[in-house]
């Protein structure tokens, strides 16, 4: 029973470190319609999950724990990214929330995940990274989303 209890342990722990474990592999994630560009972990999000609004592309992790779409979308209203943000109406409990005149971020946590959305705002175009990822690995998760929101770029 000790043996089944420990393997269970070491399973749990393999599991949530994987992210760290595994060397990551990037790749440039560009849609050539909108200029938007961003550095892509293609070893961590190795399946296409569909299409979002405007332009882009939704992945998601072999296992489907976390998942990270690329978008892109014409700012119809020409929106500031702070107006932009309070017509999405945002949860109250945002964990995080970052906006500038050309940015914002904002994270939280919703059940058993970690949610993150960064949008870059130019030429009338919305440039956005939006990710979703174990709570229980948020820290090996860190580096990563740092990564990629930095990277997020738009003509």
């Amino acid at each position: 029973m000790q043996w089944v209890v420990s393997a269970l342990v070491l399973g749990l722990a393999v599991s949530s470190s994987m992210v760290s474990a595994q060397r990551v592999r990037w790749t440039t994630y560009s849609i050539p319609q909108t200029g938007t560009s961003v550095d892509f972990p293609a070893s961590i999000f190795t399946e296409e999950a569909g299409r979002p609004d405007g332009y882009g592309q939704r992945f998601r992790t072999a296992d489907g724990r976390a998942d990270l779409t690329i978008q892109a979308a014409p700012n119809l209203s020409n929106d500031s990214p702070a107006a932009f943000l309070a017509k999405k109406h945002p949860p109250a409990r945002i964990q995080y929330k970052r906006t500038t005149r050309r940015f914002f971020a904002v994270s939280s946590y919703k059940g058993d995940k970690v949610w993150y959305n960064r949008c870059n705002f130019s030429s009338g175009l919305i440039h956005c990274v939006l990710i979703n990822y174990p709570a229980s690995e948020e820290r090996e998760w860190d580096d990563i989303v740092t990564r990629i929101s930095l990277s997020l770029r738009g003509r």
